[in-house]
């Protein structure tokens, strides 16, 4: 009676064994002329997160149970195929995609409006709604990154490229690969802005300590938002859905035509610009007949849409259905080329999703952490990866990891480092005026020196001068990436014959770091920077202008910095100072005319050289706040980094001055708060950024010049325009020992004007309006409107005045400014 029974049970055991058994399948996907066809999506049919994808040569490998399989293959502009499989062992297959045939009623065509409009039309009516429909989910992503150098000039700026290019693994034609990184991640994604990734494992072809830069988030492209921003710098303005709100006002749609997938009717849309310059995509996306979803997308960003950085960007998604109510990507893909000044660069980043599971259970505060890369996410073996990644290797890219694995060992190596300093700190004779850096890589320090050309310079008060600065360095923290610093200045003014010199360390202390320094040197009176030393230069030998007004401070202080755990930055500091007027010594300019222009180092009383204050000394404490209101943070093996927040920033500093301690002779108190922001998106309408800052002295016993409450101003043509820049306001006439406050705000339209005129679409010029605004007791209200043009760091500006103080109001002049920072 135990046979049947025995017999039962050996035979389930061996079909649970049978069915437990996985078996390799290898083989690749062409077109019907035998051409590859790169990042196809393979997976069993019925399943949504057991399948895998091509790389780059059509080829792929994916693990199943034995037994009998239907496989689905799928790549945008191809024929769906469905291959029956027995797997019984391993196995090797070829599979032929044919071009998908899109069949097009031409009747309806000639009934005027192309049918594509009445397409996206619906899929607009549902473009909200598949927005919000989606549940909770998560899933695996694995991400292959790849980046080429096509092209390269033999030397550029004088530089040896051909010996980078030998220390970094290109060919002989100085082309090859110079990224390549592959990770894993799990994500946990609550549509439609939340997201947490957390990467399992990385690879970084030449550097096995790295992490890779493969981010899910960056490839996070979602075309039922109305814009998307895609990289930032790739474009002033984010690009416009094919299905925005507003998408027909910008597009044109033309029906490919239909075909049959799975059961849906899907349609094929050629996607269009109507205007040269805006931003917006080319290509095709696919739609599905009453659902009125986006099937896949294959779509590119060209010069025409007014990219920077990028010739062209190519954009392929595929979704499929996780559940009744959701479509996710099985795979994205983002390939580029672009070149500038010689170089020509290429690549591709390639993502491929599986696991999908929805409705997970999510803890209350989980997206504050949106990124998590833990310790040992880099050590797995190149065993793992040849089982686990689901695009493989090329042959090119097989061939990098062997040689940058290599070169990277030749590279830690002390011999080597050596070989590379003993070229590198050779000193050539242009660096005595440009600056010299002599490094030691094994032990991961340098030590520079400053260049003649950046420390000659000439004022009124010292004339000629030399103002010559070193700097040592060295990494005293791997992990963190922290250094200790030590630098030293000399100074000497060739006309007064006053010498001048200071130092200072800089190093980690805990989790926070100390600096401590002294010396003396002579100093701008503003302490918020009127104008650069070169500038100042150029203004008094050429034209008598001599805008700098200085005093000698000897000083020693030491400041701590430090970040609490909620991302609130502190700073506490302790100075002491002697401060010292000092007289003009020269009223040298190049032409003999121009020294009538010439004023006094005082510059409240500019026609007589009368010292401004007398010699005096300060004690001085100061504690500052610093929080943006930011929860969502990054997390690293050994530390936490926050991200920007979208609120503005706020800060408090709190100053005092203590009398009769070290011979202090000053006794106030000064209060000051800032809320501040930039770069504000606003969409398609550009960004904005604001400067709030409002002040008062609690207590002004006793205080000279120098404590008082500096603005930046502006006085020459050219000047470095910052936001909290105001442009006809003298930088020292209107300095605050009481109340004060000041706004500063600016519009960017990022093209939104210009782009529409054919000239200067090709330019880029972003249009700027701003406005600025000061309160004190002199001034009582004061203010300037500004608008002109901005091309990369360089913009010309309008500017007016306007306010209740007779001799500040009413004043215009165009300004030129080069942002140097």
């Amino acid at each position: 009676m135990l046979k049947p029974w025995l017999t039962l049970a050996l035979i389930s055991l061996a079909t649970v064994f049978v069915q437990a058994q996985t078996y390799r399948l290898t083989g690749q996907v062409t077109d019907e002329q035998g051409n590859p066809v790169p990042f196809a999506s393979i997976y069993p049919k019925g399943t949504t997160g057991l399948g895998t994808s091509a790389n780059s040569e059509g080829i792929f490998k994916l693990s199943l149970a034995a037994g009998k399989h239907e496989l689905v293959v799928r790549s945008v502009g191809y024929r769906q195929a469905t291959e029956p499989i027995t797997m019984d062992g391993d196995k090797q297959i070829q599979i032929s995609l044919p071009a998908e045939a899109y069949l097009l009623d031409e009747v309806v065509i000639g009934n005027g409006e192309d049918p594509a409009y009445a397409i996206i039309r619906q899929a607009i009516r549902q473009r909200k709604k598949h927005l919000h429909e989606a549940t909770p989910y998560t899933a695996n992503v694995y991400i292959k990154g790849v980046q080429r150098i096509l092209q390269a000039p033999k030397k550029f700026l004088g530089v040896d490229i051909d010996q980078i290019g030998r220390e970094i693994g290109l060919d002989s034609n100085r082309a090859g690969i110079v990224y390549l990184s592959e990770s894993e991640s799990h994500i946990t994604v609550q549509p439609p802005d939340d997201f947490r990734e957390e990467m399992i494992s990385s690879k970084f072809s030449g550097n096995n300590q790295a992490f890779s830069f493969n981010r899910a988030a960056d490839l996070k492209l979602n075309f039922y938002e109305n814009n998307q921003p895609i990289i930032d710098g790739l474009s002033p303005r984010p690009f416009i859905s094919p299905i925005a709100d507003n998408a027909l006002g910008y597009y044109r749609y033309r029906l490919q035509g239909t075909t049959e997938e799975n059961g849906l009717t899907i349609h094929k849309i050629d996607v269009s610009s109507r205007r040269k310059g805006e931003p917006l995509y080319q290509g095709d996306i696919y739609i599905v007949e009453d659902l009125w979803r986006i099937y896949g997308v294959n779509l590119q960003l060209t010069k025409t849409s007014g990219i920077n950085l990028l010739d062209t960007l190519s954009i392929r998604q595929e979704f499929i259905p996780i559940d009744s109510t959701q479509w996710q990507p099985s795979n994205v893909r983002f390939d580029f080329v672009g070149g500038l000044l010689g170089f020509r660069m290429g690549g591709y980043f390639a993502a491929v999703y599986s696991g999908y599971a929805t409705r997970p259970g999510i803890r209350k505060g989980t997206f504050n952490e949106v990124l998590r890369i833990a310790e040992g996410v880099n050590e797995r073996d190149s065993a793992y990866w040849a089982t686990s990644r689901p695009l493989l290797l090329t042959d090119e890219e097989r061939l990098d990891y062997v040689r940058k694995d290599s070169l990277q060992r030749r590279r830690k190596s002390k011999p080597y480092l050596d070989s590379l300093d003993r070229v590198s700190n050779q000193l050539k004779p242009q660096q005595l005026l440009t600056g010299y850096t002599y490094r030691n890589r094994a032990s991961r320090s340098f030590l520079s020196f400053d260049g003649l050309a950046k420390s000659l310079l000439f004022n009124s008060v010292e004339g000629l001068a030399l103002n010559y600065g070193m700097r040592y360095s060295r990494q005293v923290d791997t992990v963190l990436n922290r250094n200790f610093t030590f630098y030293g200045n000399i100074r000497y003014g060739f006309a007064n014959k006053r010498p001048n010199g200071y130092a200072g360390i800089s190093f980690p202390l805990g989790k926070g770091s100390l600096h401590v320094y002294g010396g003396s040197n002579v100093q701008d009176m503003n302490n918020r920077g009127s104008l650069p030393p070169l500038f100042n230069t150029i203004s008094t030998t050429l034209f008598g202008r001599n805008y700098l007004k200085w005093y000698e401070r000897t000083f020693g202080g030491v400041e701590w910095r430090y970040t609490l755990p909620a991302n609130v930055h502190v700073t506490a500091s302790t100075v002491w100072e002697n401060r010292l007027w000092l007289p003009n010594s020269t009223d040298y300019t190049f032409r003999e005319r121009n020294k009538q222009y010439l004023t006094s180092n005082n510059p409240l009383v500019p026609e007589s050289d009368v010292p401004l204050f007398d010699e005096n000394r300060a004690l001085k404490v100061s504690l500052g706040l610093s929080y943006d209101f930011g929860t969502k943070y990054e997390t690293y093996p050994h530390r936490r980094v926050y991200l920007p927040s979208r609120w503005p920033i706020l800060s408090i500093s709190y100053t005092k001055g203590l009398p009769q301690v070290l011979g202090s002779d000053v006794d106030y108190d000064l209060l000051v708060a800032r809320l501040h922001k930039t770069g504000i998106g606003l969409g398609l309408y550009g960004r904005m950024s604001f400067d709030l800052r409002a002040g008062t002295f609690l207590n002004d016993k006793s205080l000279y010049y120098t404590d008082y409450r500096h603005f930046n101003g502006t006085r020459t043509l050219i000047s470095d325009q910052q936001l909290t820049t105001f442009l006809l306001l003298d930088y020292y006439r209107h300095s605050s020992s009481g109340t004060f406050a000041e706004a500063h705000g600016e519009y960017n339209l990022s093209t939104m004007l210009t782009g529409k005129v054919p000239l200067l679409r090709k330019l880029k010029l972003q249009e700027i309006i701003g406005l600025h605004y000061l309160h004190t007791l002199d001034t009582k209200h004061y203010g300037e409107f500004h608008a002109g043009l901005e091309w990369q760091r360089l913009r010309v500006i309008y500017a007016r005045s306007f306010g209740s103080h007779l001799g500040l109001s009413g004043k215009e002049a165009i300004r030129i400014g080069l942002r140097l920072f």
